[in-house]
């Protein structure tokens, strides 16, 4: 199934809201980082992940990784595979999104279900994850100091760790550098 968000200008926007130049379809092609897209297509199956806290008391936060198991016109029910609600049902109601990191010359709102599809996800988005089975895919060195060790850390055992790394020509090598900037550590000691 195919789910189409509703844009429109943010009514605070006084200045935008009539402009002629943010058309729907305009405000449809917008893609922005913890924005889900316009066009969200979803099956019963599916891995998403939450790009917003819904409930974090109830472990319904940005990261969370869910498994669609039904489908409405304006909510979906799926199975936590993540954390410590793993196996419990819940429900994700479409909702209103106005972005707020960004560099927009408008405030845009979005109405659409807060989800991305998820067979993969970044370093950062794992933090916090203890996961059996890991695929490390770096198409080239580790940028960040620390993130290497976190991608590493999330897997519960050596068993379930494959590692695809590449050199700069594009063909697979055994090993990769972990970009450290040791101006970190001048004062530590001081």
């Amino acid at each position: 199934m195919v789910y189409l968000s509703a844009d429109s200008i943010d009514p605070q926007d006084s200045e935008s809201l009539n402009n002629p130049v943010f058309s729907s379809d305009f405000l449809n092609s917008i893609k922005l980082s913890g924005l889900p897209n316009h066009s969200l297509r979803l099956k019963i199956g599916a891995p998403v992940m939450l790009l917003r806290n819904i409930d974090p008391k109830g472990g319904l936060c940005n990261g969370t990784r869910l498994q669609i198991t039904q489908m409405g016109i304006n909510v979906l029910e799926a199975c936590v595979i993540t954390g410590e609600r793993v196996g419990d049902k819940v429900l994700i109601p479409k909702v209103l999104i106005k972005p707020t990191d960004t560099k927009l010359p408008f405030r845009m709102r979005r109405r659409q279900f807060p989800l991305s599809v998820a067979f993969a996800m970044t370093i950062n988005k794992s933090q916090g994850q203890s996961l059996e089975e890991v695929g490390l895919f770096l198409p080239r060195p580790v940028f960040s100091h620390g993130q290497l060790y976190v991608a590493l850390s999330r897997v519960t055992s050596k068993k379930g760790l494959k590692v695809l790394i590449l050199d700069k020509d594009g063909g697979t090598t055994k090993q990769t550098m972990n970009v450290v900037f040791k101006e970190i550590f001048q004062n530590l000691w001081k």
